[in-house]
């Protein structure tokens, strides 16, 4: 990820074994990470059990908010591609008994409709 991409709160791709170490604390005994997306400090992470959202918060990042989204409580979501003018791609996410979807910013090279698949893979169960 480069550091315009930082600043500007795309996100890309991480290592799966790197988050998978990285996060084995959270993760129950049958859980892995299969996909991960870095946001300058923040992480989501797809398991194959849940959707997790890490929130970094403060100057130096030592507070943590783990956000964990059963699959099930998905109601919808919807995938905006990048265009020629708008350079990133975005994820919405309706949480069942939330009006607001989480939203979330890809940079252009990451492939949108891959994240897509694997969380309507999940959602779809």
């Amino acid at each position: 990820m480069g550091f315009l991409d930082g600043i500007m709160g795309n996100a890309s791709e991480v290592n799966l074994e790197e988050a998978n170490r990285e996060y084995a604390s959270i993760l129950s005994r049958s859980e892995s990470i299969e996909k991960a997306y870095k946001l300058i400090r923040d992480m989501f992470l797809f398991t194959n059990k849940r959707l997790i959202l890490v929130d970094r918060q403060g100057i130096t990042g030592k507070k943590v908010e783990y956000l964990s989204i059963p699959y099930k409580s998905i109601v919808q979501f919807s995938i905006e591609t990048a265009g020629s003018f708008d350079m990133d791609a975005e994820l919405k996410i309706w949480i069942s008994g939330s009006p607001t979807p989480l939203q979330k910013q890809f940079n252009k090279n990451l492939n949108i409709y891959e994240v897509q698949s694997v969380l309507a893979d999940y959602v779809l169960k």
